[in-house]
């Protein structure tokens, strides 16, 4: 909404509605301070959810880069709004009942309902025109749920076997004998195993996420986004493939000190931006497939309006 063509009424209604989503959120951050301050722990001290603590700002970044289109045409929508904060609320005690005592129980249910607090207030304070507008940076919230155990589990086994798989595929490839024996993988002079930290969860998860704002910048197909997110799953697990066989082949063929180095546990950095360059051209492609239709479109749309006089 352009500010210096709004009326006053309009303007005072948009102050209302930001005090009051502002008041939600300290409210709610108030509320939930034990859950909130569990979650930063989990951040600070596991590798698997480190990412955490950047989704609300790159959702925030996303809000305000879309903010003409979000709140161009804002109104309270306070049932529907007040419905979704009371299920936030039912969602949180039913997956803690002893919520105010005990924040650190269940954060995955607990953090799914505060999100539902933030998107019911989201939505009474600026209405469902404004929710829709939101919706993609509002979803994006739902990675600030950590994963159940259960699920995060099985997510970095199969990161784990696949690693193996195309570690395996690399070695014979390049000529160096291997034997495979579960997640151990023997070339002459040394043994690895293939342990669940070297899924790379972390960076496994970095890539997802800037697969998805790629995702969503770039490519304007639902299919061609899915293709192009899906693409983050098995070139994580080559990307990882990739860093077993370097390290290993470098502390055979080098320096030992390899397996045990800088590049081991740093390094997962390296493979990230070498994943990104294979991506690079991927999305290109797929922007450009998108452009030219879209151009000739408007070439002939041009050509069709009539010339004004």
């Amino acid at each position: 909404m352009n500010k210096s063509t709004a009326t006053p009424t309009v303007v005072a209604r948009d102050s209302r509605a930001h005090f009051l989503f502002a008041l939600i959120i300290a409210a709610s951050v108030a509320a939930y301070w034990k859950v909130l301050t569990a979650l930063v722990t989990l951040c600070l001290h596991g590798d698997s959810y480190s990412h955490i603590l950047l989704i609300p700002f790159i959702a925030l970044y996303l809000v305000y880069i879309e903010r003409r289109k979000v709140f161009h045409s804002i109104g309270f929508s306070l049932v529907p709004g007040s419905v979704m904060i009371l299920a936030g609320v039912a969602t949180t005690f039913a997956a803690n009942p002893y919520f105010y005592s005990k924040g650190a129980e269940n954060l995955s249910g607990t953090v799914f309902g505060l999100l539902l607090v933030w998107a019911g207030g989201f939505l009474a304070c600026y209405g469902v025109r404004a929710a829709r507008a939101a919706l993609f940076p509002l979803l994006f919230l739902l990675l600030m749920v950590p994963l159940p155990n259960v699920i995060l589990s099985r997510v970095v086994t199969v990161l784990q076997r696949g690693t193996v798989e195309v570690a395996l595929l690399l070695f014979k490839l390049f000529g160096v004998p291997v034997l495979r024996e579960g997640v151990l993988l023997s070339v002459p002079g040394v043994t690895i195993e293939v342990a669940r930290e070297c899924s790379s969860i972390r960076s496994s998860m970095a890539l997802f996420i800037t697969c998805l704002l790629a995702a969503r910048f770039y490519l304007r197909s639902f299919w061609k986004q899915l293709f192009f997110l899906v693409l983050s799953l098995p070139l994580s697990v080559i990307k990882n493939g990739i860093r077993v066989t370097t390290l290993t082949l470098l502390s055979i063929y080098v320096n030992p000190g390899f397996l045990h180095g800088d590049l081991h546990r740093d390094g997962g950095f390296v493979f990230f931006l070498l994943a990104l360059v294979i991506l690079w051209p991927i999305l290109v492609a797929l922007h450009r497939s998108e452009s030219g239709p879209l151009l000739k479109a408007r070439e002939i749309e041009a050509r069709s309006e009539p010339i004004r006089g």
